[in-house]
């Protein structure tokens, strides 16, 4: 199991003191504590750490409000922590996004497994979240090239391997992507137009 940096947040002290010792004992490193909602958030976007594990229930800003937070800012896997496994708090709890729900009194067997887990698959929805988004920029790039394919081609009576000649020759003259060539024969075009 790879060494993790955690945030811990939990409104009792001593919860916070028993999390913090059980996960120094598997080899974690607790970067942070909070004893809020609103420490916890502050703390986990500036800290940065692979995982946060909130209570459910705290003062000033709950867990759940905190998880959907990191959950969309990408901060960090969440781990919920409750002594309530009621079927409400566990439906809150994954509509917010958290990757694990441990039930207190928690214990070793419980942690040592969760966290790795939910690092793990909080690394690969970035990672595929990363790839759409390439994915996405890519498409829309060659939509642009063929539009500015067409406009050449139409308005200068090019073949198509000429027209995309041009294009790329452009942009290395210009040491421009070719996307940003191509937008800027579109809006030329849509100008004149």
């Amino acid at each position: 199991m790879e060494p993790a940096n955690l945030l811990i947040a939990d409104d009792e002290p001593l919860v916070r003191l028993d999390l913090r010792h059980l996960l120094t004992g598997i080899g974690h490193t607790v970067v942070g504590e909070a004893e809020n909602g609103e420490q916890a958030l502050a703390l986990a976007r500036s800290l940065r750490p692979d995982a946060v594990i909130l209570d459910i229930v705290m003062p000033h800003l709950g867990g759940v409000e905190v998880a959907r937070a990191l959950v969309a800012e990408r901060v960090a896997a969440v781990l919920m922590l409750s002594g309530y496994p009621e079927p409400e708090m566990i439906r809150k709890a994954n509509e917010a996004g958290a990757l694990a729900f441990i039930s207190k009194p928690f214990r070793r067997e419980h942690l040592e497994p969760a966290i790795p887990i939910a690092i793990a698959r909080f690394r690969e929805i970035i990672a595929l979240e990363n790839e759409v988004r390439s994915l996405t920029e890519r498409m829309e790039a060659r939509r642009l090239v063929g539009r500015a394919k067409a406009i050449l081609m139409e308005r200068q009576g090019l073949p198509e391997r000429e027209a995309f000649r041009r294009i790329q020759s452009q942009s290395q003259a210009l040491g421009k992507p070719v996307h940003e060539i191509a937008q800027a024969i579109i809006t030329a075009s849509e100008i004149t137009a």
